[in-house]
């Protein structure tokens, strides 16, 4: 498939006429594809399969996609693996609609963008974490914390503070 806009617009207008049950796949397989002005996606590949039923097109999507962000607790740029799978029925009449009131355009012409989208937008995770054992910043320099190597010299005190570490010292004794 091309990089064009369009590029999640299938036709499948060839499926109205055919009998209950026959389907078709359509892959998918996108360096690059960009579903909003915030959200572009990298590696966006997979399939849509399409079944002819008695109240529409069933579409099932499964795919698999990368979004550059950034680690919640380091701020280090990563590549978010994200995947979606989901399952839509476009009605041939607003009789047959499902829930989502999906209904086949006259042209024959389904567009899974706006699916891709929201699906897409569900399986980022609110705090994207380069790897699971990150430790974030330190929060006295602002430096990445890497596997416990990162020290400060205790005996640097604000100034202002230094009377405060005083009386801390004689409540102590």
């Amino acid at each position: 498939m091309n990089q064009s806009s369009n590029a999640l617009r299938l036709n499948v207008g060839f499926l109205i006429g055919q009998s209950v049950g026959y389907s078709r796949f359509f892959y998918i397989d996108l360096p690059q594809f960009k579903l909003d002005s915030d959200l572009i996606l990298h590696q966006l590949n997979g399939s849509a399969h399409l079944t002819r039923t008695a109240q529409g097109i069933l579409v099932q999507v499964a795919m698999n996609a990368t979004l550059a962000t950034e680690c919640s607790r380091c701020l280090v740029n990563i590549e978010q693996p994200l995947t979606i799978d989901f399952t839509e029925l476009y009605a041939f009449n607003k009789r047959s609609v499902s829930e989502s009131g999906l209904i086949l355009p006259e042209d024959g012409h389904i567009d899974l963008a706006p699916l891709v989208r929201e699906y897409m937008y569900l399986a980022i995770p609110i705090n994207p974490i380069c790897r699971p054992d990150c430790q974030g910043l330190c929060p006295v320099c602002g430096e990445i914390l890497l596997d416990g190597q990162h020290h400060h010299d205790d005996d640097l005190i604000d100034p202002r503070l230094a009377q405060l570490k005083v009386l801390l010292e004689k409540n102590n004794q």
